[in-house]
């Protein structure tokens, strides 16, 4: 079982300057929060504020080649938490499924506007229900960030 997950964005942790990208259940009240690397983080942000750049960076350019090789991206998957790691996969027709970081699987996920999806052990394990104090989704993120670190915090996507 899974749920769909959207997208609220990606924020840098400080001092650390360590990005987080936080998804949140389409049809429920839990958070996935992940800490992903520089690169992936600005990838999804430029996505996001709908930033083209002038020539096609890893993300566009895997978007390319899958649209060339005549294939069509359904989904992505987030599959596992295992000693820290998440892991995802590409979900592609004919159910031909490829191993994946979940911030290069999120960042192909928007270029191509396909769902994201998690599974019910992992929302389990990692997820949480920030609290309803503020009701704006990015406040609440800041008083998340406020409230962590990477140092005890689980999850991390390398």
């Amino acid at each position: 079982m899974s749920s769909e997950m959207r997208v609220v964005g990606v924020r840098v942790e400080l001092p650390a300057n360590q990005p987080i990208l936080l998804l949140r259940e389409s049809e429920g009240d839990r958070y996935l929060p992940i800490w992903i690397g520089t690169m992936e983080a600005s990838a999804i942000a430029l996505e996001q504020q709908g930033v083209r750049p002038s020539r096609p960076l890893t993300h566009d350019l895997l978007k390319d080649v899958i649209g060339a090789l005549g294939r069509q991206l359904q989904q992505v998957r987030i599959t596992d938490l295992q000693e820290g790691t998440f892991f995802a996969e590409l979900v592609f027709d004919g159910d031909i499924r490829v191993s994946a970081r979940p911030s290069d699987s999120v960042a192909l996920a928007l270029r191509v506007g396909v769902p994201i999806h998690a599974e019910e052990s992992v929302l389990a394990e990692a997820g949480l229900v920030i609290p309803d104090e503020q009701e704006d989704e990015v406040e609440k993120f800041r008083e998340f960030l406020d409230s962590v670190s990477p140092e005890d915090f689980r999850g991390a996507d390398t």
